[in-house]
């Protein structure tokens, strides 16, 4: 089971990786909901509408945790990213949190919280 959710975690970063909006709409919950460090809320056409102006260009991912728990499972890691947000380039590392859920058999994913690690 643990491969099944490595496997859906890993979709889910390629699509962010390569802006793939129509991937992330059906992986992303209708209500998903992200967490950013300073308590910004968005939602999932928030979620999918920021790669507008934000672009990764690499994401290296360690420290990769899965816990499950009945149709629900938690991804943590350590995520060290390359990106652009409107053209100016960023470097970020953070700690994320990833929580799927299974649905009519399918796993969506519900929340993402994050945290930049200094």
């Amino acid at each position: 089971m643990t491969d099944e959710i490595l496997t859906v975690q890993h979709a889910f970063d390629e699509a962010e990786l390569h802006g793939d909006t129509d991937r992330l709409e059906s992986l992303l919950d209708d209500d998903f909901r992200s967490i950013g460090e300073r308590g910004h809320v968005l939602g999932k056409r928030q979620w999918i509408a920021r790669h507008d102006d934000f672009r990764f260009l690499g994401v290296d991912n360690s420290e990769t945790d899965v816990q499950r728990y009945d149709g629900t499972a938690i991804v943590r890691g350590v995520q060290r990213c390359r990106a652009t947000w409107r053209g100016t380039p960023l470097d970020l590392t953070v700690r994320v949190s990833h929580v799927w859920i299974r649905q009519a058999g399918t796993w969506k994913l519900a929340a993402v919280q994050f945290s930049t690690l200094g």
